[in-house]
């Protein structure tokens, strides 16, 4: 990827500076001449695509529909994809509704190729929606490329506020986080918890997360994060935790204390 964001720091403060400046770097990446042709070329010809086997043939669009749900990865595996589409969402053992990771629901239910369900390719202002999220996603790609925690942190601004406004309960928002995996791994590390926490059952996952939460940050549920202010505590207390994680053993706690504090000196 031939954009480069500007990360001039590591730990909360560049974690700082990379939100002062998001607005005017994803502007430059969207700019950018790979990123401009995949936008120029899915909004020419995604309305022409009628079926799931329409998309998954064409490289270059199916490149940005995946792109738009953090998917890309999965542009190689074209069989999984077309089943993920052609079921759809609407019945209750659909392939996408059977799936760990939600992420395949909604990039599913975003085109609307199951049986009985209203294909979405061509209304109008579908193809500006997917682009906006592709350009979003892939410049949270470029990031990763650079800082693997931030990437993961403007994945949490953005899918915790659409968790929030669709219409779930307060457990149905905790079960989309740990359906997420970039957002499980937030939250994990943000709360100490061990690697084997995922082996748990999900009930118990449930009661420990809403547990941590209200412990934390004096609230169990998922909606708090609306607010500003709790947000970006969570950013925060999880890009500290995972700086902690990646400090060297054998150092001392107030070596690990100087070694935090200055990497969050310039906020």
């Amino acid at each position: 990827m031939s954009f480069q964001p500007m990360l001039p720091a590591s730990g909360y403060a560049g974690w700082v500076f990379l939100n002062r400046t998001l607005e005017a770097q994803k502007e430059t990446f969207a700019e950018s001449p790979a990123t401009a042709r995949d936008a120029e070329y899915f909004t020419e010809n995604i309305s022409e695509v009628r079926t799931a086997r329409d998309l998954v043939s064409d490289y270059r669009l199916l490149k940005v529909a995946l792109g738009a749900f953090g998917l890309e990865d999965d542009i190689d595996n074209k069989y999984f994809i077309q089943k993920v589409l052609e079921e759809g969402t609407t019945a209750e053992n659909a392939f996408a509704n059977n799936l760990t990771d939600s992420r395949y629901k909604a990039f599913s239910e975003a085109f609307g190729f199951g049986e009985g369900e209203q294909r979405r390719t061509s209304i109008i202002g579908f193809a500006e929606g997917i682009v906006s999220d592709y350009e979003d996603r892939q410049f949270e790609v470029a990031v990763g490329e650079q800082n693997e925690d931030y990437r993961l942190a403007l994945d949490t601004q953005r899918a915790l506020s659409a968790i929030a406004a669709d219409d779930l309960s307060d457990d149905g928002m905790w079960y989309s986080v740990m359906g997420s995996t970039p957002l499980r791994t937030v939250f994990e590390t943000a709360f100490g918890l061990p690697d084997t926490f995922s082996s748990l059952d999900l009930d118990d996952q449930l009661e420990v997360f809403r547990d941590k939460a209200a412990k934390m940050f004096g609230d169990g549920e998922v909606s708090q994060f609306t607010d500003t202010d709790r947000l970006d505590e969570l950013v925060k207390t999880f890009l500290l935790r995972s700086e902690l994680d990646d400090v060297p053993t054998g150092l001392s706690s107030s070596s690990i204390a100087l070694t935090l504090l200055g990497g969050a000196g310039l906020g």
